[in-house]
This record gives C-alpha cells, structure tokens and sequence, in this order.
C-alpha cells in the first residue's frame, strides 16, 4: 500500500473502503464512477462481492461492500455488467456509464 492509509482501506482485503468519501483528486469531469448499494428486501448487504464485468462479460474488478452496503468502482464510459454474491443471495445489474457519478441499485435475493 503506497498512499493509502489503513482508514481509507477495508478490512482484510486492499480494495479502498467503499464508504469513504471520493478522493479530492477524482475529476468527475474526465473520470467515470459506478456507485451504488446491494440491498435484500430493501436492508443494506454488508460484505457482498461485487464484480465489474466488461460488455462481454469477461471479469475486470470485484469490491467487497461495506457495513452500509456500498460499492464503487472507477471504470470507463460505456455499457458494465454488476454481479452482487452475498449469503443472501446473488443478483446483476447493467449500467450504461458516462463519466461522472453513475448510481446503481443491486438487489439480491
């Protein structure tokens, strides 16, 4: 870990905690997010995988959620594939990415 510092990190993995705010240095001019929260039956899903997956499907990244449920990922405008696994159960979404803050809503079941 070069510039992270152990607040900004989730537990027990090296992905950036998800619940922190975006980095000051993120330009929402040039740079594209995918935001959002797992939920099941409308609760939040603490701990959830969520993998990034290219139009074609083939894996690109995977984030574990936070306590609250959030995930996001820095990734390029165009059309990604979400993939939520969580013990409560697995669910997908599509999202068609412009650069900016793009929200998502991924419900489990």
């Amino acid at each position: 870990m070069t510039a992270q510092t152990a607040s900004t990190v989730a537990a027990g993995c090296a992905a950036p905690d998800q619940a922190a705010p975006l980095p000051l240095s993120v330009d929402l001019e040039k740079e594209t997010v995918i935001t959002g929260v797992v939920q099941s039956g409308g609760d939040p899903v603490a701990g959830a995988y969520v993998r990034l997956l290219d139009r074609t499907g083939e894996f690109t990244a995977e984030v574990v959620t936070s306590p609250a449920g959030q995930f996001r990922f820095f990734a390029a405008p165009g059309t990604w594939q979400l993939r939520a696994l969580s013990r409560f159960g697995n669910g997908d979404a599509t999202v068609t990415a412009d650069r900016g803050v793009n929200e998502v809503s991924l419900a489990v079941a």
